[in-house]
C-alpha cells in the first residue's frame, strides 16, 4: 500500500468516526496543526496545565447503582478512618440489592471495632449473625473474635460465652479454639475457671489432645498445685496422648519453684527413659533451681554435663550460672565465665556487668573494673550514674593508697 493510500484511509476513518459524541468545546487531537500556537487563555475550557482528577471518597460507591464486588466492599470498609462510621456504613451497605454478607467483611469490621474498643457494637453484630445466619462462619472466625474479646478487650466472660455459643451459629469449635480459651484463662490466672471449662469439653464435642493437657499442667503449676499437675500427667495415656518435652519441662519448673530440685532431676531421668531428650530449656530450669538454693558449684558442673550429653548451652544457660557466681561473690570465676560467654558470642546482661563491677569496686580491683567497663561499653551498655560513682571512688581510693605507701617509703629512707 502506498503512502497516499494510507493517508486517504486514515482520513476516511476519521470522517466516518462518531465525532458527535465529543462536546462542542473539545478539541480533537488532529485539529492541532501548528505546534507554536500560544497557550489558551484562562477563560478557555481547556487549560494548558494538567489538572489531576480528584479521587472521589470511597463511600461514593455505596450510593452508586453499579454492582459492587466483595473485593470492592472490603476496600470501602478498609479505607474508613473513623471507627464510629463503621456501623452506619454497614447498615447503608445492607440496604443495597447487591448486599452480600461474607466472613472476611465481618472479620474486618470486628477487628476495626476492637481496635476502637467498641465491644458493644461487636456484641450487637454477633447477635445479628447468630439470628440471621446470613453467612457461614468458620472456626477461624471465632478464634479471632475470642482473641479480640480476651486479649484486646479483657472481656474473658465474653470470650467463654463465644466459645460455648458457636453451635448456635452452625459451627462447632475445634480443639484449637478450645485450647485458645484455656490458655487465655491460664494467662489471666483464672485457674478455677480453667477446670470448669475443661470439664465441659464433651458438650462441645472436643477430643482432648496433648496440648490441652499441657495447658492444664501449666495452670496448676503456676497456681502452686504441682501434685494435681502430676495427676494430669497420668491422664495422658487415658486420653491416648503422649507427654512431650514441654510437659516435663513445665512440671520440672513447678517442682523447682517449690524447692524440690531433687524431684525435678528424677523427673528428667523419667523423661529420658521415655525417649524424650532434654533440651537447653529443661537444663536451664534445673540450673536456675540450683542457683536459688545456693548450690552454685552444682550449677557449674551441670553446665559442663549438658555439653557432654550433646546439648549445647544457650545464653540462658550461661546467664543462670553467671548469676549464681555473682550471688556467691565469686567475682573472678564470674569474670572467667563471662569471658567464655563473650568468646562464644553470647552477650552477658546489663545486670551481670553491674554486679561484677560492683564486686570489683568493693574489693578495690581497679584493673578488673577497667576490663569489665570496656567489655560493657563494647557490647552497647552505658553505665548509670551510680556505677560511675562507684568506679571513681574505687580509682581514687587506689590512688590515695599508693600515695600513702610511697610517702611511707620516702619517710623511712
Amino acid at each position: 500500500m502506498t503512502k497516499n493510500m494510507i493517508t486517504r484511509s486514515l482520513l476516511s476513518s476519521i470522517k466516518n468516526s462518531n465525532l458527535q459524541n465529543f462536546p462542542s468545546h473539545s478539541v480533537h487531537p488532529f485539529t492541532i496543526k501548528n505546534p507554536t500556537l500560544k497557550p489558551l487563555s484562562s477563560s478557555s475550557p481547556i487549560s494548558t496545565h494538567h489538572q489531576p482528577t480528584p479521587t472521589p471518597p470511597p463511600l461514593y460507591k455505596l450510593t452508586h447503582k453499579d454492582w459492587l464486588s466483595p473485593t470492592e466492599v472490603l476496600k470501602i470498609f478498609d479505607n474508613l478512618k473513623e471507627p464510629n462510621s463503621l456501623i452506619s456504613v454497614l447498615n447503608q451497605y445492607s440496604t443495597r440489592k447487591d448486599y452480600k454478607p461474607t466472613e472476611p467483611l465481618f472479620t474486618l469490621v470486628i477487628n476495626k471495632l476492637a481496635d476502637a474498643q467498641d465491644f458493644d457494637s461487636i456484641q450487637n453484630i454477633m447477635e445479628k449473625l447468630k439470628h440471621q445466619k446470613a453467612c457461614r462462619l468458620s472456626d477461624t472466625f471465632f478464634q479471632n473474635v475470642i482473641k479480640k474479646y480476651g486479649h484486646v478487650g479483657g472481656r474473658i466472660k465474653r470470650a467463654i460465652e463465644t466459645l460455648f455459643s458457636m453451635p448456635e451459629y452452625g459451627t462447632w469449635p475445634s480443639v484449637k479454639t478450645f485450647n485458645i480459651v484455656l490458655s487465655l484463662l491460664v494467662s489471666n490466672k483464672l485457674f478455677d475457671v480453667v477446670h470448669e471449662v475443661y470439664g465441659k469439653a464433651p458438650k462441645l464435642g472436643i477430643e482432648i489432645e496433648a496440648c490441652t493437657l499441657n495447658i492444664l499442667i501449666k495452670g496448676l503449676c503456676e497456681n502452686g498445685k504441682v501434685e494435681l499437675a502430676f495427676q494430669v500427667l497420668d491422664e495422658f495415656p487415658k486420653q491416648g496422648c503422649k507427654p512431650s518435652l514441654r510437659t516435663f519441662s513445665t512440671l520440672m519448673h513447678g517442682l523447682c519453684e517449690k524447692g524440690k530440685v531433687g524431684k525435678a532431676f528424677e523427673l528428667m531421668g523419667r523423661m529420658e527413659k521415655e525417649g524424650i531428650e532434654a533440651d537447653a530449656v529443661s537444663f536451664n530450669i534445673l540450673i536456675s533451681g540450683l542457683r536459688k538454693q545456693g548450690r552454685v558449684e552444682e550449677g557449674v558442673k551441670l553446665l559442663e554435663w549438658m555439653k557432654r550429653k550433646g546439648c549445647y548451652p544457650n545464653a540462658g544457660s550461661y546467664q543462670e550460672v553467671l548469676y549464681g557466681l555473682l550471688d556467691a561473690e565469686r567475682f573472678m570465676d564470674a569474670k572467667e565465665l563471662m569471658g567464655r560467654m563473650i568468646f562464644e558470642r553470647f552477650n552477658p546482661s546489663f545486670d551481670s556487668y553491674k554486679k561484677l563491677i560492683h564486686g570489683f569496686c568493693k574489693k578495690k580491683l581497679v584493673s578488673e573494673v577497667d576490663w569489665a567497663l570496656k567489655q560493657m561499653v563494647h557490647h552497647g551498655f552505658v553505665p548509670k550514674m551510680g556505677m560511675w560513682t562507684q568506679m571513681v571512688q574505687c580509682v581514687f581510693h587506689r590512688s590515695n593508697t599508693c600515695d600513702s605507701v610511697l610517702l611511707g617509703e620516702i619517710a623511712n629512707s
